[in-house]
């Protein structure tokens, strides 16, 4: 069987629609209908990445609990909200929560089904062999490539697939700044200007989390960002 693929809708017919494009692409698909019966199912088994529509049944927020469930049992799952509801704040709230990506129901199923591919490959691309020179240390901060984990000053950094790849295009030229079109190209993401900047609070936040005097990544007036921390 293929990747294993969870999506959690409560519209039949869109459910239906999204697990047959999926199917046919040769992942193994699981569907659920609410928040509880998915999340009986990955606490017994995650899949490799989860689909989650943000209302589901009574509970207009039920995706974003299920995302802040599903962050606690892993820091790396791959998940993309996939959701009518399109407004800036929702789509923050559920980039906060820890979502890699926050898609409208009207995008064409070959876009999605290109974003799903883009995020497995990324997850992918981190198991490579042990001996492969995949730790990437820039002063205080390492990044394992193998392992898709960060740490600041000894401390793991939770980071989600898609943030962990955006520092790992910051960091690799310190002082260079890339624009947000090089870091969505980087991190394999096609999103808007409004989505990289969630991505990089978020991303600081975590940090200043561990290290309040954090203040690595400098944002470039009408360009984008550097990582300003070489040593």
């Amino acid at each position: 069987m293929g990747r294993k693929i969870a999506i959690v809708e409560d519209e039949e017919a869109i459910r239906e629609n999204y697990a047959t494009a999926f199917r046919r692409q040769g992942y193994d698909v699981r569907t659920y209908v609410d928040r509880p019966g998915a999340l009986e199912a990955f606490e017994e088994r995650l899949p490799d990445l989860a689909i989650v529509d943000v209302g589901l049944g009574d509970e207009a927020e039920g995706g974003f609990e299920l995302c802040r469930q599903l962050r606690g049992i892993s820091a790396s799952l791959p998940i993309i909200f996939l959701t009518a509801r399109d407004s800036d704040l929702d789509t923050i709230s559920g980039l906060r929560l820890g979502a890699d990506d926050y898609l409208s129901k009207t995008v064409s199923l070959p876009h999605l089904l290109a974003r799903v591919a883009a995020l497995l490959r990324r997850v992918e691309a981190l198991k490579s062999p042990p001996d492969a020179a995949q730790v990437l240390e820039r002063g205080h901060l390492e990044l394992d490539l193998d392992r898709m984990s960060s740490a600041w000053r000894g401390t793991p950094v939770p980071l989600t697939v898609t943030e962990f790849w955006i520092v790992h295009a910051l960091v690799r030229f310190p002082g260079h700044v890339k624009t947000r079109d090089q870091l969505m190209q980087e991190a394999n993401v096609v999103v808007d200007d409004s989505t990289i900047t969630s991505h990089i609070k978020r991303v600081r936040r975590k940090f200043q989390a561990i290290d309040p005097e954090f203040d690595c990544i400098d944002t470039v007036y009408a360009m984008g960002y550097r990582w300003t921390c070489a040593a």
